[in-house]
């Protein structure tokens, strides 16, 4: 689907995984270049999705990033040794400590 005009200069973690990819570029971009198209899972029915208008529009790319949730893929900018992860279903949230 997508390749690559120039060769990968740094490494991001997807998943446990570590990928390829260009420093600057979208990590969306970088993941569908990978061969990802899944990037999170509905909350209600579980259906995957992955991107689809790679301009921050649609919120159908969200991932974590650095342990961030909701995160829209198609905005971030690859930065070697990033760290990402599909998003199962809605997002959690941190319990009060007090």
């Amino acid at each position: 689907m997508f390749r690559r005009t120039d060769p990968p200069d740094c490494t991001f973690w997807w998943e446990g995984r570590e990928l390829p990819a260009r420093a600057g570029e979208s990590l969306a971009v970088a993941l569908l270049a990978a061969g990802i198209t899944t990037f999170r899972e509905t909350p209600v029915t579980g259906a995957a999705r992955g991107p689809l208008c790679l301009m921050g529009a649609c919120f159908d790319c969200l991932v974590q990033v650095a342990g961030a949730q909701n995160v829209q893929a198609c905005l971030v900018p690859v930065t070697p040794g990033l760290v990402a992860s599909m998003q199962h279903g809605a997002r959690g949230f941190a319990e009060d400590a007090a």
